[in-house]
């Protein structure tokens, strides 16, 4: 199998460094949903040494608060499955009561057509959010 996040950004780049990347993931109903994803192809967070998970983690927090900061959103979710692409990455994304899908998670069953909250400028937004962050 080759892995897609091996082999393509997988997204709007928001940050880059050596070990990882913040991108914006095109999701039309989820606008600001975003993923932090390890360089290399590694399966789990134990997989990396203690500086390496302390690096993943500052970044997932730092979306975290840019996402806030920037949507004041209802809620945050993490997570880390890895189920259909066995490559380190984190989910970060921003729930709003009238989201398609809340309470549920992205992935169970929608309970309304939902406000997509997004702007044409959110990448930018984002992106000066991680870097003051």
């Amino acid at each position: 199998m080759q892995c897609e996040l091996c082999h393509q950004d997988g997204g709007d780049i928001l940050y880059r460094d050596d070990k990882l990347r913040v991108i914006l993931v095109a999701d039309a109903d989820y606008p600001a949903f975003c993923r932090v994803i390890w360089h290399a192809h590694v399966k789990e967070m134990t997989d990396l040494d203690s500086a390496d998970r302390a690096h993943v983690l500052d970044w997932v927090l730092r979306t975290e608060q840019a996402l806030r900061t920037v949507l004041n959103p209802d809620k945050i979710n993490l997570a880390s499955f890895g189920n259909m692409v066995p490559h380190l990455h984190w989910h970060v994304i921003p729930r709003f009561a009238d989201d398609k899908h809340f309470p549920n998670p992205l992935w169970g069953a929608a309970m309304r057509d939902g406000v997509a909250h997004g702007s044409p400028t959110l990448a930018a937004q984002l992106r000066h959010a991680l870097q003051v962050g």
